[in-house]
């Protein structure tokens, strides 16, 4: 591991435009409908197919930058929402049943023949290292990797991590209650940190950085990660 210092708006039918750059499909999966928001590239290398946690969305401050930045850089953003967000419910399902939609829309976001990362923020991460492998990600995005529930590190989920089986970048914040970076173990994967992040990176007002500068340390460290990829 290497460490370095650095979660609705209207819904969008099959194929329809937003008028912003974006476009929308409705999934159907064998957990339900997922909905997938595209932010393309012109020329694309690589696909991010990034997904929210079990408390949100992704009009997540971080999800929205990365879409915001990363198609600049030839990677092709599909911000995609679980089934339980789309059908209107407020509690997220067991990670099984995340990890069916996830399954769900992985033809989908591979479609374009494109290497895809697999990526997502807090519950999001959690169900993208668990099916990197046997969807055959390029590599995996881990925004604010819930390590263990606030207060109880003894309950750990580092074997999900440590078992993603391919390139893996985690994003994390330094006051993240999920999991402060020292907290990580040793392990085949990249750890960026985010200073006094929160686990949504939200950073105290006294802190040494905006949340503005905050958002521009992951977005930078991302770029910077997914040009190693190709």
């Amino acid at each position: 591991m290497t460490s370095e210092s650095i979660e609705s708006g209207e819904s969008i039918e099959s194929g329809e435009s937003t008028g912003t750059g974006e476009s929308g499909e409705i999934i159907p999966t064998d957990a339900g409908d997922a909905r997938i928001t595209w932010r393309r590239a012109k020329k694309p290398r690589l696909v991010l197919a990034v997904s929210h946690g079990a408390g949100g969305g992704i009009e997540a401050r971080d999800l929205q930058a990365l879409a915001a930045v990363l198609p600049a850089h030839g990677v092709t953003v599909a911000l995609v929402e679980q089934p339980w967000r789309v059908a209107g419910k407020k509690m997220a399902p067991a990670p099984k049943t995340l990890d069916v939609g996830w399954r769900g829309i992985w033809p989908t976001v591979a479609g374009p023949g494109l290497p895809v990362i697999s990526g997502g923020r807090s519950a999001g991460a959690r169900v993208a290292c668990r099916t990197a492998a046997e969807l055959g990600a390029r590599a995996v995005l881990a925004l604010g990797f819930p390590l263990h529930p606030p207060g109880k590190p003894e309950r750990s989920r580092a074997d999900e991590l440590l078992g993603a089986g391919v390139p893996t970048l985690v994003v994390q914040g330094g006051n993240d209650p999920f999991g402060k970076p020292e907290e990580f173990p040793e392990g085949d994967f990249e750890l960026a940190e985010v200073p006094y992040g929160d686990h949504g990176f939200a950073v105290p007002k006294r802190a040494e950085i905006t949340e503005e500068q905050a958002l521009e340390i992951i977005t930078g460290r991302v770029v910077e990660w997914t040009r190693s990829l190709g």
